[in-house]
């Protein structure tokens, strides 16, 4: 009997989606948390013009649907118990009175909106006490403001105004809805009372109408329609909130308990902390969200341009592969007290800066300087902007008491033992950490349908595979560099503006 029921359990599943910038991910995954199928697609951006950024909300729907067409061959969409949904934050995807796309959606590294941040906030003078941040082109609510001043008959035709993954959730289910952690980026949300506030939205020219219904990240927001059921060949399941990519990635390695921390090292850098209550240090350019659960918020820190400085050094510097110029730095003996000084800035900064025209550069060149002392000092100035943040997010009051590195750039043992020894704090790499969000938010949906589980069974941490501790002497050589670095930004600051 118990080797039937388990068999049974087994076949209960569980589908994640991940709207990306870049593509989508579909994964199935069972009750055990066990991954059983994946399926990506890719996706163009398109930027017509300087500091836009855009996508046709129509190419989500069929990297949709592709993804979808392709899974129907693992005979597992039948099992599919419910549906999770998370995606890149802050997009502006606008529909007129029939349900209809009225331009394509503004992406969250748009930049063409800094004058409507200003306005907003000049606006509505209490605006980071609301939302716990300060308002920043890659949000919403500016966006927002940029289409009302500058295409007013876009503007007019407004009906609702979706989040990406929202978009997909009303072509799947009919339902206007978004989680409090995806919401929380718009700049409309009160962070604390988890509830649109009506003075950001009226400084935009919209009111609640406008607005999705909010729900908790591990609620159900409807049912998929029934025509896509039969063709994918599912029920009509469950569609579950989900969570905005960063909290849904951090559901995924299971991040849920206040104190817990991680680094994330994609192509931007993130340092994330659940919190239990609501605290902000926007002065500092912290992000104070929601997370994806009840009663649980988080803080980041994000730096635009972190394992991407790696890419663009290979690349465009040395002309080498990533990979092999890495082992060259691992099995060299340079003295890195030589090595140059490198401002990571290379598509401008968030935290603690709120700098968009910040540039990188290197300081201290000489001639002995080589491409393993050049590399050596790119990984370091991440490093050092890493810890700017999160000594940023500390100002607030909130301190990790634990923290997991994850994301493609953490691969490198040579960084991985630099972050511990730059911090001066023990970092955990974990097994499974580049999974993503979509393992979030298949959780989620696990959590909806599950709800008598105990969180922490449905979204446990991966296996620790490498405590890195801080060696003593490095950590000291690392703070001197660091404080020449901290004194680089303010030096130049007044040329990226001039």
């Amino acid at each position: 009997m118990i080797f039937s029921t388990n068999i049974l359990i087994e076949h209960v599943m569980y589908l994640g989606i991940d709207l990306g910038t870049s593509g989508i991910k579909v994964i199935i995954i069972d009750s055990m948390g066990k991954l059983r199928a994946s399926e990506t697609a890719n996706l163009e951006v398109s930027r017509p013009k300087a500091l836009w950024s855009e996508q046709d909300p129509a190419d989500w729907w069929s990297a949709l649907a592709l993804c979808m067409q392709k899974l129907q061959s693992t005979h597992l969409m039948s099992s599919i118990k419910a549906i999770g949904l998370s995606g890149q934050m802050h997009g502006a995807t606008l529909l007129d009175s029939d349900n209809a796309v009225i331009r394509p959606a503004i992406l969250w590294n748009d930049g063409r909106c800094q004058s409507q941040c200003k306005e907003l906030e000049y606006e509505v003078k209490n605006s980071r006490d609301i939302t716990g941040n300060i308002v920043m082109p890659g949000f919403t609510a500016p966006k927002i403001k940029w289409v009302q001043q500058n295409e007013p008959d876009v503007f007019k035709r407004i009906n609702k105004v979706m989040l990406p993954k929202d978009y997909l959730r009303f072509l799947l289910s009919g339902d206007f809805a978004s989680d409090m952690s995806d919401a929380a980026g718009t700049m409309w949300l009160d962070v604390e009372k988890r509830a649109w506030n009506n003075a950001m939205l009226s400084a935009c020219g919209l009111n609640q109408q406008h607005m999705p219904t909010l729900f908790e990240g591990n609620q159900i927001t409807g049912y998929l329609h029934q025509a896509l059921a039969q063709k994918w060949n599912m029920s009509s399941v469950p569609i579950v909130a989900g969570g905005g990519d960063n909290a849904a990635g951090a559901i995924g390695v299971g991040l849920i308990e206040p104190g817990q921390g991680m680094i994330s090292l994609g192509t931007s850098g993130v340092y994330f902390v659940v919190t239990d209550k609501f605290t902000a240090n926007p002065q500092s350019a912290v992000h104070s969200f929601c997370h994806a659960l009840p009663n649980r918020w988080h803080l980041m820190s994000v730096m635009l341009s972190a394992a991407s400085c790696l890419q663009w050094f290979a690349e465009n510097v040395v002309e080498q592969d990533l990979v092999s110029i890495l082992e060259e730095l691992e099995k060299s003996d340079i003295d890195t007290a030589n090595a140059p000084i490198f401002l990571p800035y290379l598509s401008g900064e968030r935290t603690p800066h709120n700098n968009p025209n910040a540039t990188g550069m290197f300081f201290g060149l000489k001639h002995q300087t080589n491409k393993l002392l050049m590399l050596h000092a790119v990984l370091e100035g991440i490093c050092f902007a890493f810890a700017d943040g999160i000594d940023a997010v500390h100002q607030s009051g909130t301190v990790a008491t634990e923290i997991t590195l994850i994301g493609g750039g953490s691969k490198s043992l040579y960084w991985r033992q630099m972050f511990a020894d730059v911090l001066g704090i023990e970092i955990n790499y974990r097994e499974g950490g580049d999974v993503g969000p979509a393992l979030g938010a298949a959780r989620l949906a696990q959590l909806a349908i599950d709800p008598k589980t105990p969180i922490r069974d449905i979204c446990p941490q991966p296996r620790v595979v490498k405590t890195y501790r801080p060696n003593q002497q490095l950590q000291k050589a690392y703070a001197t560099r660091r404080s020449t670095f901290i004194k680089l930004y303010p030096s130049v600051n007044a040329l990226y503006n001039g």
